[in-house]
């Protein structure tokens, strides 16, 4: 192998990882962001059955 060979394999994997890692960082994005809409899920539906639980209790 010489360095031109050398240095076009390097070029090519360092594009392909930084892609990956591309990849990776938009999905983890994506991941926090559904989280965060399965958190606010949560509380309001949290919020709505303390509310009815309160409001039985008070009948």
């Amino acid at each position: 192998m010489n360095l031109q060979e050398f240095e076009g394999q390097y070029r090519e994997a360092m594009t392909e990882t930084l892609n990956d890692l591309q990849t990776a960082v938009l999905l983890l994005a994506q991941v926090q962001n559904q989280i965060s809409k399965i958190g606010s899920s949560v509380q309001h539906i949290s919020e709505r059955v303390e509310e009815f639980i309160a409001d039985q209790k008070a009948e």
